[in-house]
């Protein structure tokens, strides 16, 4: 991973044919990582990413990010394996405790950060071909049990996906990259490091050893405006969940509670009237290139290694993806 590098990122909530022509579409691209959420109760990501793998020659895919309640971590890694033999840039691993899962009777574990350590290395102990057991608070696993089936020659990054100051500590012992996700703030991003320190300091790692990867909702469309309003209409869904997240943000509880009284009744355009534009910027890319590449900059010179650029991409998907595709990446990889 070269430390300023450019991803994407898709709801998995399509066909299985739009999965493959959106791969072969997005192949044309200099894109890092091609990356694939994994909500409840959308298409669980490895499915989406085995379609799209043999479309996608260079850049390495992932999903951002899966939690280990919702996947065993023996699945996690038996997948992994299989994703890994059809993707030729690679792939990473990507573990989150995740969103809304009690909304779909999903529990999680008592000690949910616990839980990530230990799937962390359940799935690395498969991938690594090793037995001889696990025998952990949360997961474990019998002493005869391995992998039976091909495994990677060499162990994937792992991504933890966190806005918090313990699972970002624990990624800074044990991950590759921290994910936040649903933000566009390059404030948050010293903030990130901060946690990801303590940790790095815990293990003995150097620090900056872990990456920085931010992304968050994606309208580009050279009409500017257009792209702006439709924009915050898509921010308008998550806003009442990751405002609170983010300590450098200052937003008074009654737009909150306005905000979420707006979307569970479905008005949209009310709750995007809401929206300010510094509002906006700090938690999605919108507008055009220009105004995407001013962005990407910002985070980059914040400290962030990686800027995701995520679902819808653009009034038409297409057409967003293209204007990421042939003018922000080479404007920003050029500099």
């Amino acid at each position: 991973m070269s430390g300023r590098e450019i991803s994407i990122a898709f709801q998995t909530d399509k066909s299985a044919a739009r999965y493959v022509a959106l791969a072969q579409f997005v192949g044309q691209f200099d894109f890092d990582a091609v990356s694939v959420y994994c909500d409840a109760p959308f298409h669980p990501g490895f499915a989406p990413l085995l379609l799209m793998a043999p479309h996608i020659k260079r850049a390495r895919v992932g999903i951002a990010a899966l939690s280990p309640a919702r996947v065993h971590p023996i699945d996690i890694a038996a997948q992994a394996a299989l994703l890994a033999e059809l993707a030729a840039g690679g792939i990473y691993i990507g573990l989150a405790r995740g969103a809304w899962l009690a909304d779909h009777g999903i529990h999680e574990p008592d000690r949910p950060i616990q839980a990530i350590r230990e799937a962390a290395d359940i799935v690395r102990l498969l991938l690594r071909g090793e037995s001889g057991g696990y025998d952990g608070q949360i997961y474990s696993l019998a002493e005869h049990v391995r992998a039976p089936y091909p495994t990677p020659a060499a162990l994937p990054p792992l991504l933890i996906g966190s806005w918090g100051r313990k699972l970002c500590a624990l990624a800074g012992e044990i991950a590759d990259e921290v994910k936040v996700g649903g933000s566009a703030n390059p404030d948050i991003v010293p903030v990130i490091a901060s946690n990801i320190a303590e940790g790095e300091a815990h293990a003995n790692r150097p620090r900056g050893s872990v990456g920085i990867v931010v992304g968050a909702v994606t309208v580009a469309d050279d009409d500017r405006e257009a792209a702006r309003w439709a924009a915050r209409r898509s921010v308008a869904l998550y806003l009442p969940v990751v405002v609170p997240l983010d300590p450098t943000v200052s937003v008074e509880q009654e737009l909150i509670d306005r905000l979420r009284e707006h979307v569970n009744r479905d008005e949209l355009d009310q709750a995007a009237a809401l929206i300010s534009d510094d509002l906006l910027d700090r938690f999605a890319f919108s507008g055009d290139a220009q105004d995407l590449i001013r962005q990407a900059e910002a985070l980059f010179a914040a400290g962030a290694s990686r800027v995701e650029f995520g679902t819808p991409h653009g009034l038409d998907a297409e057409r967003g993806i293209r204007i990421l595709g042939e003018q922000v990446i080479p404007a920003l990889k050029g500099r």
